[in-house]
């Protein structure tokens, strides 16, 4: 379960995050490439919140598609 008190500092301000528990396997850049990038330490992070149905769809997707459960929504 994503933890939101421990978000990765890359990430932009907003509903959608990633914690620390990432590890880096690169699909939620995969499933909504415009929302989620790799950063300086080698873990992923959210660089663009969604705005529109289809990227909230997409974020939504990338989060339940995450092995490691490292996406969260406090939305």
């Amino acid at each position: 379960m994503p933890n939101k008190n421990d978000k990765t500092p890359d990430n932009v301000a907003g509903s959608y995050y990633v914690d620390s528990g990432c590890i880096s396997c690169g699909q939620c850049a995969v499933i909504a490439k415009d929302h989620f990038k790799e950063n300086s330490a080698g873990s992923f992070c959210v660089y663009k919140q969604p705005v529109t149905d289809a990227e909230k769809k997409a974020c939504h997707e990338a989060l339940d598609g995450c092995p490691v459960s490292a996406i969260g929504n406090d939305g």
